[in-house]
């Protein structure tokens, strides 16, 4: 029963403490997902009620914040569910579809911000061709892309990590990300140089182009009027912010299961929560500071939500 056991279930082993912190990171993160769903889900909403803000750059931000609330739901049930129970444990084949929704969506908000960043280049550099390029028709295929492509390209790994036998249960984390390749019997050459192809694909050729695109706008908006620089900075920086803010965690993530035996348990916990506390929350706060329209809404829609409460009371 035992071998049985072991050869259909996972374990977490990056978890810290905890029957001793059980309900302060219970506490900690379901406090932190409904903070992500709310806040994503009223920039999303007012995106959608309000028509002057049916708008390219606006639709990219909408798909973009939906993609965290879809992140975030891949990984904090299943956490929450771990810090009731007394093991820490997934079946493999719920913890490969866990890691198949990290990495597709992952890839799919590098896309985004790709198609973000392009949009912007037309709109600042070619604002006579913007609404012939930037169609309803472009924008879809755009949409559709971010999404299909990584998944289709991170469906193929994990098919064949779902016939490699294994040898070792204990997961060196808190939720299936390529550790999870550390758990095969014979490491696979073959799926290395796939997780490689796929990287450049998904990671670093969009953030490549992505700065790129941003450098021929400053370029061309240097030598611009004043109205052109400052809108260039206010639609632009946001972009650039959450692209760095979600490289960073990226690059953490390659890393750290390249350098497994190297980290401390409690360093690799600590880092790993970064990964998923911060960035989902980074995005709404960003854009709803920095966007002036987004900004502008969310302040009326305080206000109204203030008038309320003072009128009940």
């Amino acid at each position: 029963m035992g071998d049985q056991f072991n050869a259909t279930f996972i374990t977490f082993g990056g978890h810290v403490q905890v029957n001793t912190y059980r309900y302060l990171y219970i506490v900690l993160m379901f406090t932190v997902y409904i903070l992500i769903i709310c806040c994503n889900s009223t920039i999303i909403c007012l995106i959608c009620i309000h028509k002057n803000l049916h708008q390219p750059m606006y639709i990219f931000i909408a798909a973009l914040l939906l993609n965290s609330v879809f992140y975030s739901t891949a990984i904090y049930p299943k956490l929450l569910m771990d810090f009731l129970s007394e093991k820490q444990i997934i079946s493999y084949s719920a913890c490969l579809f866990q890691c198949f929704l990290y990495y597709s969506l992952n890839g799919a908000e590098f896309l985004l911000l790709a198609a973000m960043a392009y949009d912007r280049y037309v709109s600042i550099c070619k604002p006579l061709e913007y609404p012939r390029i930037m169609r309803r028709a472009t924008i879809n295929i755009f949409l559709v892309l971010a999404w299909l492509l990584p998944a289709c390209q991170i469906t193929v790994p994990v098919a064949l990590s779902a016939k490699s036998k294994l040898c070792n249960y204990i997961l060196k984390g808190i939720f299936c990300n390529n550790a999870i390749y550390h758990l095969h019997c014979v490491s696979s050459r073959l799926l290395s140089v796939y997780g490689v192809i796929v990287l450049l694909n998904v990671s670093v050729f969009p953030v490549l182009f992505i700065f790129f695109t941003y450098a021929k706008i400053f370029i061309i908006t240097y030598q611009s009027h004043r109205e052109v620089k400052q809108k260039a900075a206010q639609t632009c920086l946001p972009h650039l912010l959450v692209l760095i803010n979600f490289s960073f965690l990226v690059t953490y993530d390659v890393v750290v299961v390249k350098l497994e035996s190297d980290f401390p348990k409690t360093v690799r916990l600590v880092m790993t929560l970064q990964v998923i506390l911060y960035h989902p929350l980074f995005n709404p706060i960003i854009y709803g500071l920095k966007m002036k329209e987004i900004s502008k809404r969310l302040k009326r829609l305080l206000c109204r939500c203030k008038l309320n409460i003072t009128k009940k009371s």
